[in-house]
């Protein structure tokens, strides 16, 4: 069954941001793994939520495979690079 992930980062090193987006397409294809929607401006529509910088949905064709993408050891480095951009949560649907 198809899994979506939500990531929200709040950014603080964009230097780490931009080379973490050269490389994060061909992650996250590897375990088959695409980006829905990514916005640099999300806004709250209801509630007072802490805000993230950039809010993305993230579309695996099950939670193994999204599962698997976060624990490859192959793409540890791509990982620190989004971590080193500034706070990030992943939560699967």
């Amino acid at each position: 069954m198809t899994t979506h992930a939500v990531v929200m980062m709040r950014i603080t090193n964009p230097e780490s941001l931009a080379q973490y987006r050269e490389q994060a397409a061909d992650a996250l294809a590897r375990h088959g793994g695409e980006v829905v929607q990514a916005s640099p401006d999300p806004i709250t529509l209801e509630g007072a939520p802490v805000m993230p910088d950039v809010l993305a949905v993230l579309r695996f064709p099950d939670r193994a495979a999204a599962e698997a993408w976060k624990a490859d050891p192959e793409l540890q480095s791509i990982h620190e690079l989004r971590r080193a951009s500034g706070g990030s949560d992943i939560i699967l649907m």
